[in-house]
């Protein structure tokens, strides 16, 4: 009986060690930056447990799989084959979007799976989706209610969320902790915690992400939580749990203190890019958790410009037509009178110059003698 059971547990130390060698690990992907900026590439680090044994990479587009509720991976450009090195840049990124890595090492037995999707996020709003917040602030008091609402041409849509609490964070869809309803999620805070969300659809679109904070304070800041359009005007204000704004507020930004007055509003007429930042208020010597707000740049449409260019164009081009016609007739003309007056001239060498009759002179007749 006893050797029976040393050799079972001789089998089940081989098989765990066995298993331990062709077990697929899960590597770690990272996005850097995690929220995009414009003009900015965004790199993706696959790392692997063992990285010196000759990995080769492959990079993925995370699609959503909204009837699994997970993803589905389309190979990145230039990734088909693989990359020796551990990182892929990524450029012209503007839309938020999911990414995963995998990985083979030399020994066939070193392969690994999908990584959990990383995103990188846009704040930008996105006609064909895109995501609001009712009411429109970041930050909310434990028990206030929030809607989120998903716009676009891709329905059904889900609302995903990427939730930061004690120093963990998970990502999870409305479905399975909130209430959805059609392409809205509602739902109350009970916590303090910070979440990035967002909208995804069956088609594999993803919307605008947003950043929500819950917290237990008796003072918040309230900031738009869209981006705010450079050359626009913009409101921040204080409000203390069980008020609506309170005067005698000082506001800071980016830890700098920008306005200390009787107001209880801070207005910036015009905004700019200088103007992105955190901000924050104290009242009453309690101060606000901070807030991002981000400034986006104002566009200026290639529809007013172009006319322009193309009338402009278009004088030139006549313009150098007319040129050019006016030289050509120039060199017609000067080649017609050159021709004309050879013309003459071999005409008067191949025939001669007549002399007038008149001025023949007469000889007399000559005799000989």
């Amino acid at each position: 009986m006893g050797r029976i059971l040393l050799c079972v547990l001789d089998l089940l130390v081989v098989s765990s060690f066995c298993c331990g060698i062709t077990q697929e690990h899960k590597p770690v992907l990272t996005v850097s930056p995690s929220w995009l900026r414009p003009g900015a590439s965004v790199t993706l680090s696959c790392r692997v447990e063992r990285p010196s044994a000759g990995w080769r990479f492959y990079w993925y587009r995370a699609v959503p799989d909204l009837s699994h509720k997970n993803y589905s991976y389309v190979p990145l450009p230039d990734s088909i084959s693989g990359t020796v090195q551990d990182s892929y840049v990524l450029h012209g990124q503007t839309h938020t979007a999911g990414y995963a890595c995998r990985a083979d090492g030399r020994n066939p037995d070193y392969s690994t799976g999908y990584s959990e999707p990383k995103f990188v996020w846009s704040a930008g709003l996105d006609p064909t989706a895109s995501l609001t917040v009712t009411p429109a602030k970041e930050q909310h008091f434990i028990s206030e209610s929030v809607s989120i609402n998903c716009e676009g041409d891709s329905p059904p849509w889900i609302v995903k969320e990427f939730v930061t609490l004690n120093n963990r964070s998970k990502l999870s869809d409305c479905s399975t902790w909130r209430t959805m309803s059609g392409s809205s999620c509602t739902f109350n805070i009970y916590f303090s915690y910070t979440a990035v969300c967002w909208c995804e659809s069956g088609s594999g679109a993803f919307s605008n992400a947003v950043n929500i904070t819950g917290h237990n304070r008796d003072l918040f800041l309230v900031s738009p939580v869209h981006p705010v359009t450079e050359a626009s005007s913009v409101t921040l204000t204080c409000r203390l749990r069980g008020q609506n704004t309170v005067s005698n507020v000082i506001f800071y930004h980016n830890d700098k203190l920008i306005q200390n007055n009787s107001r209880e509003e801070l207005n910036i007429s015009k905004v700019s890019q200088s103007d992105e930042g955190f901000y924050k208020c104290e009242y009453s010597g309690k101060v606000s958790p901070q807030s991002w707000m981000t400034v986006q740049a104002l566009s200026r449409p290639e529809s007013s410009t172009f006319p322009v260019l193309l009338v402009i164009r278009s004088v030139i081009g006549v313009g150098v037509i007319i040129i050019l016609l006016f030289l050509l007739c120039r060199c017609i003309k000067s080649e017609a009178s050159q021709d004309k007056n050879q013309q003459q001239i071999y005409s008067t060498l191949l025939h001669g110059q007549r002399e007038d009759p008149e001025e023949i002179p007469e000889y007399d007749d000559v005799t000989s003698e």
